[in-house]
């Protein structure tokens, strides 16, 4: 249907550009999610669903002395009135911060299943309760002070506080972690003793330096514990900058099991770590034998974790053993850090350690500055009632007598006594009871020390000195209830230094064993133990339809090169192959080879040789060994080769050799110094040998001083060498002359 200009809906179509409008859209939705979802508050360090969380516990009376609420109760309020989201984020949201194992200090103490380190889930919500933990009534301590603002709900029925007061460090404590959009946030948990002398120092002398803070806060303090082994200097970059990570790894020790055995255990694993995955990570490194020293891994854990190590041997090396394993698993890790977080005018940015111990004294300051005005409003408010009181103690009778006979009693106390309408209407509202009660000394002494309060209050609003020194006494005390000394409180995270332990290579940790690796035509491969007669026939029995493919002499320490056709190389482990016994595995399942490609060649990895490849164009180059490694089972592109071109020789060079020679399917010998060839790590290579029609036959590398040899024809093993090759020399990329006579009719070398 189209419409009309008169028509009333159409003065609600927009004709904007496509692009216009959906980029102006989507930056009010990157807008939201940074300011409203994904990042922390530098002054109270949370996200809303969690202030409205605790909000909600608050307004439930969910404080630490009181008893437990359902869980699906507290969600049901705070999806209700202040979060309109789905039930079960809101209920992640709250069994995280009941976690002892992701808090530092958590803010809900819960009572029932809140999920465990292995990894598992929480119980449903109408199974778990839950109540308030004192950290969380620290930060929320003077909400009814007037100290923050408010906002209304998102339904207008309700108010919700837009920041809390905040006494208790939380963003620092508890850390933090979210993505929003184009941004993210990385915030380690850290120690409440460290964060309060590291504050208190900063309140002392605002312009104390990072190497200051550091001294009373050396880093993160992590709730799963671990050891921090990040060098000095890269810790003190990362707090001066607001960006870095810290190196953390689980803590072990060696415990004798007699006999001269021992087995290592593990009693602290790295933060955010499933102890479940972990310990699968470490079986599956057995299985597949990629760590031969480690023989096996036990759970043994209870309400404290202890994972046993158990090694191949005893005369394994402890260190060596959890270098590896610390190389290879979680149980090394680095915990980024992005203090990125919303400043108080809900502006995202990175902040150093002192900028945020800094937002967050200035919070504390705004906060006490309110609170006392809050307080001396409420002492003026009282200190008028009694002046009212006093002067009707001090005339009770009169008092009595005009609230008995006049017809307007409140404006003739008012005119005979000098008292307010406020202090009239109070007055008039004292029971009879009251009276008996109102006595002067007691009215005196209230009074008197009412303004002396008001007198200390007021001194502490005209001195930012006695504000800063209120602040930290403050401090102090909460220093006090979470010190070192406390359970709680405790640093459970070490500093220390890694071990300087040199990394053995994987190989090195093979026993080396002979092997007899057979691969068919078909690309099966197994490996038989000890070095077989290739001859017998127990070593070339294959599948029906299969046939011999390749069958050389190994060790298990070994490398295997695969190459094939279309220029890929791959590696395989020699003591990763299947046994000798039935007809092997399929390579494809240990390699990613395309379905088109064959393989050319398989044979032991020599670091220390050089290979000719040559394209079946005649083009070619000389590589390293070493460059035709591959890391992955995707393997590594070496040969390009040109369109309808395919790798066909791969050929292992002598030392020796100083010479190429080159026979196409022309049946022309090319000779030509090795010296003309490049030495590269990838590409096409450049051309060997020129050609009308056809390509290329075979090629190899020779001393020339020894001449070129080639077998001779029939079922001997008998070769021919050609000493003088002088019709046959030319420069690379000649056509080449008709071979000696005998050569072989098929044109290769062997």
């Amino acid at each position: 249907m189209t419409l009309k200009a008169t028509d009333p809906d159409s003065n609600r179509i927009l004709d904007t550009p496509f692009a216009s409008a959906l980029s102006d859209r989507y930056l009010v939705y990157a807008l939201s999610t940074i300011t409203a979802r994904s990042l922390p508050d530098v002054r109270d360090g949370l996200k809303p669903v969690h202030r409205r969380l605790l909000w909600g516990m608050r307004l439930l009376k969910l404080d630490p002395a009181t008893g437990y609420k359902k869980c699906a109760r507290v969600v049901g309020d705070v999806m209700g009135k202040y979060h309109p989201h789905g039930d079960q984020s809101i209920y992640d949201a709250m069994v995280r911060l009941a976690q002892s194992f992701s808090l530092r200090y958590p803010l809900v103490d819960g009572q029932g299943n809140f999920g465990n380190i292995d990894g598992d889930n929480a119980a449903a919500m109408r199974y778990t309760e839950a109540r308030l933990t004192t950290a969380a009534a620290d930060l929320m301590d003077g909400l009814d002070e007037a100290c923050v603002p408010f906002r209304l709900t998102y339904n207008g029925e309700d108010e919700e506080p837009e920041v809390f007061p905040a006494a208790f460090p939380n963003l620092l404590a508890n850390g933090a972690s979210g993505i929003a959009v184009g941004m993210a946030t990385s915030i380690p948990p850290h120690n409440v003793a460290e964060i309060v002398d590291a504050a208190r120092a900063l309140l002392a002398d605002p312009d104390i330096s990072i190497d200051g803070l550091l001294a009373h806060m050396p880093g993160p303090d992590f709730p799963t514990g671990g050891i921090l082994v990040e060098p000095a200097a890269s810790i003190r970059e990362s707090y001066a900058t607001g960006r870095g990570s810290f190196r953390l790894r689980a803590r072990w020790h060696k415990e004798d099991a007699g006999h001269g055995m021992w087995s290592i255990v593990v009693s602290e694993i790295p933060y955010q770590v499933q102890k479940g995955k972990l310990i699968e990570d470490i079986a599956n490194l057995i299985n597949d034998k990629k760590l031969p020293i480690l023989a096996d891994v036990r759970d043994e854990s209870d309400s404290e974790i202890r994972l046993v190590l158990e090694p191949r041997s005893r005369n394994v090396d402890p260190d060596v053993l959890m270098e590896s394993l610390f190389k290879l698993t979680d149980l090394e890790l680095r915990f980024s850090l992005n203090l990125n977080v919303l400043d108080k005018h809900r502006r995202p940015g990175v902040m150093s350690l002192k900028q945020a111990l800094d937002a967050f004294l200035d919070h504390q300051l705004d906060v006490l500055v309110k609170r006392t005005q809050f307080r001396l409003s409420k002492i003026e408010d009282r200190l008028e009632l009694l002046e009212g009181y006093l002067k009707a103690y001090l005339n009770i009778d009169e008092v009595i007598r005009i609230i008995r006979e006049e017809d307007d009693p409140k404006a003739e106390l008012m005119a005979r006594f000098g008292l307010n309408d406020r202090q009239a209407e109070a007055v008039l509202n004292l029971r009879l009871r009251a009276l008996r009660r109102l006595e002067e000394i007691e009215i005196t002494k209230e009074n008197n020390k009412l303004i002396a309060e008001a007198k200390t209050l007021r001194a502490l609003l005209n001195s930012p000195q006695a504000q800063r020194d209120r602040i930290s006494a403050e401090l102090a005390q909460l220093g006090a209830r979470y010190s070192r000394e406390t359970e709680l409180g405790r640093r459970r995270t070490t500093l220390a230094d890694a071990p300087t332990v040199t990394f053995i290579p994987l190989e090195a940790m093979i026993d080396r064993e002979p092997l007899t690796v057979i691969a068919s035509a078909k690309g099966w491969i197994r490996a038989m133990k000890g070095h077989v007669d290739l001859a017998s026939a127990d070593a070339v029995k294959f599948k029906e339809g299969d046939g011999p493919g390749f069958a050389f002499h190994a060790y298990t320490t070994d490398k295997l090169l695969l190459a094939a056709d279309n220029g890929r190389f791959y590696t395989l482990s020699a003591a990763n192959l299947p046994g000798g016994r039935g007809f092997g595995e399929p390579i494809r399942l240990m390699i990613d080879m395309d379905a088109d490609a064959a393989i050319l060649l398989i044979d032991v990895y020599r670091p220390e040789t050089r290979q000719l490849l040559v394209a079946s164009d005649g083009r070619g180059f000389i590589a390293e060994s070493a460059e035709l490694l591959a890391e992955t089972r995707k393997g590594r592109q070496v040969v390009t080769p040109r369109a309808g071109a395919k790798l066909l020789i791969v050929r292992s060079l002598a030392a020796s050799d100083d010479h190429i020679a080159v026979i196409g399917e022309n049946r022309k010998l090319l000779i030509f110094p090795l010296t003309e060839l490049p030495v590269m790590a990838r590409g096409q290579g450049v051309a060997l040998q020129k050609y009308k029609d056809g390509g290329l036959s075979d090629a190899t590398g020779f001393a020339l001083a020894e001449g070129l040899s080639w077998r001779l024809g029939g079922s001997g093993t008998r070769t021919r060498t050609e000493v003088d090759l002088t019709l046959w020399a030319g420069s690379r990329a000649s056509a080449g002359r008709l071979p000696p006579q005998g050569f072989p009719r098929d044109n290769k070398f062997d």
